[in-house]
């Protein structure tokens, strides 16, 4: 296996989760149904937050040289990217990073370094590809360009870490137990943000499923 192999196994092995974690429902959840400007802002802050909080975690104490430089990369980006949101806000959130959502949780249990990089540069950017394309529709629903320009930047910057993400793992990946254990960290990432997303739905009486 190599890195491009196991993003496409991913994407296949998960793809149902992935589509649905891309509908507009995504959005709905993510804010509670609260759908007005102030709280969308405000839960894509929140989600910056928690991604720079992980990888600051994981350059602390990564052995591998060349994953706790990207760790260090992606983090800064994530910490950009709060920074900017913030500054769309009228009344921004204090600066303390929130609480691990389910998906951060799960990726800072992760301590070996093909299961990181899978699950948090491929995997998550993913998921998180998806939540920031119905945040680009809702500005744009909104009439709201610039904030929808803004997100595009993030979400071609996230897209950017899947590449990464692959090309690291051709590094950091020295055998098939590796290449294993990176494709179910992976899946398992895209699984705990699907479950968290279901689970919301539902207990607001929606249906996480796609109405045919």
């Amino acid at each position: 296996m190599d890195g491009d192999t196991l993003v496409e196994t991913v994407r296949d092995r998960m793809a149902t989760e992935l589509d649905r974690l891309g509908s507009e429902k995504a959005l709905v959840a993510t804010t509670e149904a609260r759908l007005d400007r102030e709280r969308v802002l405000a839960a894509t802050l929140a989600a910056e937050r928690r991604a720079a909080a992980t990888f600051e975690a994981w350059v602390d104490d990564e052995s591998n040289a060349g994953a706790r430089e990207a760790f260090a990369r992606v983090a800064a980006t994530e910490r950009d990217h709060a920074a900017r949101v913030s500054a769309l806000l009228d009344d921004a959130p204090a600066d303390a990073d929130p609480d691990a959502d389910p998906v951060h949780a799960h990726l800072r249990g992760l301590d070996a370094t093909p299961e990181r990089v899978a699950a948090g540069l491929v995997a998550r950017p993913l998921v998180s590809s998806r939540s920031l394309l119905q945040v680009i529709n809702f500005f744009i629903n909104e009439a709201d360009e610039a904030a929808a320009d803004t997100i595009r930047t993030f979400r071609s910057e996230t897209d950017a870490l899947v590449d990464d993400g692959a090309a690291l793992l051709d590094d950091c990946c020295t055998d098939a137990d590796d290449w294993d254990r990176a494709v179910d960290a992976a899946a398992e990432t895209v699984r705990v943000a699907y479950d968290e997303y279901a689970e919301t739905l539902r207990g607001m009486g929606v249906d996480p499923a796609p109405v045919c």
